[in-house]
């Protein structure tokens, strides 16, 4: 295999959410309490605005092709983005260009889990705007693109019987996942261990719907003290998904639901080795626990439930076979500032060769774990021939991948659009 034959779906991307989002959508008497993207001009930015709070876009999330310099914690505007940030046609565009045949986008604003619409003590309003949230987000967002993008819509946290109704009403309209938070105790609800949640859990399994659990869906910005260097802050959340697989992993939510899938989004690989290493011990000398798991050992219970999602992660490549060859997914995370956007392939290709994957493998990594577990056809729209990363770069040579200052963009919006606010 070559770099170019690779296929490549993403399980793990973002949408920054346009200015348009709840004009259809939403009912009548919900439009005008639902959250509208307002103008603050002292500090020259755009914000998600309701009666419940602000959600600030900051550039850190929506960084692809600016220049390194202007990278930063700033809140601004989508003026300021490149337009695949926010626009579905310019997303589409900068997949070709980059050799991504499809793409499984989280919330934005509303937090990797929805916690924006948990602020809302009118649950009736909440639910509504969630509701038109996650039909904008499959019928408009994923649809305007068959085959491209994996629906992944937002759960009601606040309440497991709502969450439930809603993971049933996104299935109909062909959903396979559903986000959830790595710990809803954060946001003042009850813990997964509460029985809360059982509805919820049961219903994704029956529906066959993965829970995608995205790092940092339990947090609002950075956790740590003020007084812990930036780097501290921002290195950490990738090892929230530890403490969420365990507590998933003990708890009688898996054990009860054995056909319950779990991706841990954005988590990486190389922690797992050393998480089952320990999970096994607990399992086999601490008998005086009781350990149960239905009859399985930790690392069955991983390798069956659990999904590890990586954007590049070398030494977990070099540890797949303990990982579990079937239970690994690529993700880019465009357009946040992890992601390995326009050059994902090439970087992608160096690991799998330095661990020296076979064409299985590679295969297995790349697109067959993650349309086995979302349960797509990757070919159904785009044949496998031009499904590869060489061929949709192809479709592609005219996607301008300049690195580009805010400016430019703004210059270039405010050319379409007049003035920002």
């Amino acid at each position: 295999m070559t770099k170019e034959e690779m296929i490549l779906i993403s399980v793990d991307d973002h949408i920054i959410e346009p200015r348009d989002l709840f004009a259809q959508h939403l009912p009548q008497k919900w439009k005008d309490r639902a959250p509208r993207l307002t103008y603050d001009k002292e500090r020259g930015a755009e914000a998600w605005t309701w009666e419940y709070g602000v959600s600030f876009q900051s550039f850190i999330n929506a960084v692809v092709t600016l220049p390194n310099e202007e990278w930063g914690f700033d809140p601004g505007t989508q003026a300021e983005v490149r337009p695949g940030c926010y626009d579905v046609d310019s997303r589409i565009d900068d997949m070709n260009a980059n050799g991504v045949l499809a793409s499984l986008c989280f919330p934005s604003f509303p937090g990797m889990a929805g916690g924006y619409f948990s602020k809302s003590t009118d649950r009736e309003l909440g639910l509504a705007c969630l509701q038109a949230y996650n039909d904008w987000h499959i019928d408009q967002w994923c649809a305007a693109h068959p085959g491209r993008f994996i629906p992944n819509p937002i759960s009601p946290i606040w309440d497991g019987e709502v969450a439930a109704a809603e993971v049933r009403r996104v299935a109909k309209k062909g959903a396979t996942a559903i986000t959830f938070t790595e710990d809803p105790e954060v946001f003042g609800f009850p813990s997964i261990h509460s029985g809360s949640y059982d509805p919820f859990f049961r219903a994704c399994a029956e529906e066959s719907i993965v829970v995608t659990i995205h790092i940092g869906s339990a947090i609002e910005g950075f956790p740590g003290r003020e007084s812990e260097p930036l780097h501290v802050r921002y290195t950490m959340p990738t090892w929230n998904s530890l403490p969420c697989a365990a507590n998933l992993l003990w708890s009688h939510i898996v054990r009860d639901n054995p056909t319950l899938r779990i991706a841990l989004s954005e988590g990486g690989t190389s922690w797992i080795p050393g998480f089952l290493d320990r999970m096994e011990r607990h399992y086999h000398v601490q008998k005086w626990a009781n350990p149960d798991l239905g009859g399985r050992t930790p690392t069955e219970v991983f390798r069956e439930q659990f999904l590890a999602c990586f954007i590049s992660d070398p030494s977990g490549l070099l540890l797949r076979d303990r990982v579990g060859i079937d239970s690994i997914a690529y993700e880019v995370d465009y357009p946040h500032s992890d992601c390995t956007f326009p050059g994902s392939a090439d970087e992608l290709w160096e690991c799998l060769v330095d661990a020296k994957c076979t064409d299985e493998e590679i295969n297995k990594i790349t697109h067959e774990n993650a349309a086995r577990w979302f349960r797509v056809d990757p070919f159904a729209v785009t044949p496998k021939a031009e499904a590869t990363v060489g061929a949709l770069q192809a479709r592609a040579t005219d996607v301008d991948l300049s690195t580009r200052s805010k400016a430019y963009y703004k210059a270039a919006w405010e050319a379409e659009n007049g003035p920002v606010g």
